[in-house]
């Protein structure tokens, strides 16, 4: 009998492993640092999103500390809550950084349709 080769379809698909798992020579590990990196970096996109949010709050509420609109962070964001504001943190954060003045007005705003009502 014949010897018969392998083929090439065992070697296809350990190419295609190697090529995704990059920088790992041997072939029995690369699947395994695969998947350890997708959960690493489906952990981490969450993650980010959480990080992100923090930075957001800390940046809304030490402009609204130095610039004195309210006393914490958390009534500022009650009152624009109460008063239907359609602004979430990305928003206010970024107005924070660039137009301080812009973010007094609309505390200002919201202060002043408290007090009609």
């Amino acid at each position: 009998m014949t010897r018969t080769r392998r083929g090439y379809i065992a070697r296809r698909r350990r190419t295609k492993m190697r090529s995704v798992a990059a920088g790992w020579t041997l072939t029995g590990t690369s699947p395994q640092h695969q998947i350890k990196a997708l959960y690493s970096a489906h952990r981490d996109r969450d993650r980010q999103k959480r990080n992100f949010r923090c930075l957001w709050i800390t940046r809304i509420n030490a402009v609204i500390r130095k610039i004195w609109v309210f006393y914490s962070y958390s009534r500022f964001i009650h009152d624009l809550y109460k008063r239907g504001s359609s602004l979430n943190r990305k928003m206010l954060s970024q107005v924070a950084i660039f137009h301080q003045n812009c973010l007094y007005l609309i505390s200002k705003k919201n202060t002043i349709s408290n007090e009609i009502i």
